[in-house]
C-alpha cells in the first residue's frame, strides 16, 4: 500500500500495516474503555494490529482534497453569486402582478468525478433562484430550473455552472479531475 509520502507501509506477515490507521484504531480503543493504562494501550495495538491484518482496505486516492487558494477563490465566487441571485430573485419578488420568466435548461458537466458533481448540485442548489431538478451523475447531466434570467439564457446558465464547477474542482478536485477540466 502506498503511503501519501510516497513511502511503503510497514508489513505484518507480509501484509501492510498503515500506522495512521492502527494509531486510529488504538485510540478507538482506548476512548471506549475510557481509562489510560498500559494494559489498554498494548490491547488497543493488538485489537489494531489484529484488525488492518485481517481485514484490509483496497489502497486507494481520496476523493476530495482541499486546496487552500481554490478554496478562497471558490468563496469569494460563491458568496458573489449568492449576492447576484439574492438580488435577482428580490427584484422578480417585489414586481407584483408579474410572472418572472423561467427556463428548464440541461447542463452537462465537464469532469466525471460523482463527488465533484455532488458537490456542484449542492452549491447549485444553494443559490436562490436555481432549482437542481435532475441529476444523473453517472452521465454528469444536470436539468436545472432557474428563475429570471434575460438573454441567451442556455448559453449563460451553462457558462454559469461551468464557472462554478471549475472552482469547485480547484478548490476541492484530485490531480485527476483538475487534468480533465484542462
Amino acid at each position: 500500500m502506498i503511503r501519501p509520502d510516497g513511502g511503503r507501509a510497514p508489513r505484518l506477515l507480509g501484509r501492510p500495516v498503515p500506522p495512521r490507521t492502527v494509531a486510529w484504531l488504538t485510540l478507538v480503543w482506548l476512548l471506549l474503555w475510557g481509562e489510560l493504562s498500559v494494559a489498554n494501550i498494548l490491547g488497543g495495538l493488538l485489537a489494531a494490529l489484529a484488525v488492518v491484518w485481517l481485514l484490509p482496505l483496497p489502497a486507494r486516492e481520496p476523493a476530495l482534497r482541499v486546496h487552500p487558494v481554490g478554496l478562497l477563490v471558490f468563496l469569494t465566487g460563491f458568496a458573489a453569486d449568492l449576492v447576484v441571485s439574492s438580488a435577482r430573485v428580490a427584484f422578480w419578488a417585489l414586481r407584483f402582478g408579474t410572472v418572472p420568466p423561467m427556463e428548464i435548461v440541461e447542463v452537462r458537466l465537464r469532469t466525471s468525478s460523482e463527488v465533484m458533481a455532488v458537490l456542484t448540485v449542492v452549491a447549485l442548489s444553494a443559490l436562490p433562484g436555481s432549482l437542481v431538478l435532475e441529476a444523473r451523475l453517472t452521465e454528469g447531466e444536470l436539468l436545472l430550473h432557474v428563475l429570471g434570467p434575460t438573454g441567451d439564457v442556455q448559453r449563460m446558465v451553462r457558462a454559469d455552472v461551468a464557472k462554478l464547477e471549475a472552482r469547485i474542482v480547484a478548490a476541492f478536485g484530485t490531480t485527476a479531475d483538475r487534468e480533465e477540466l484542462r
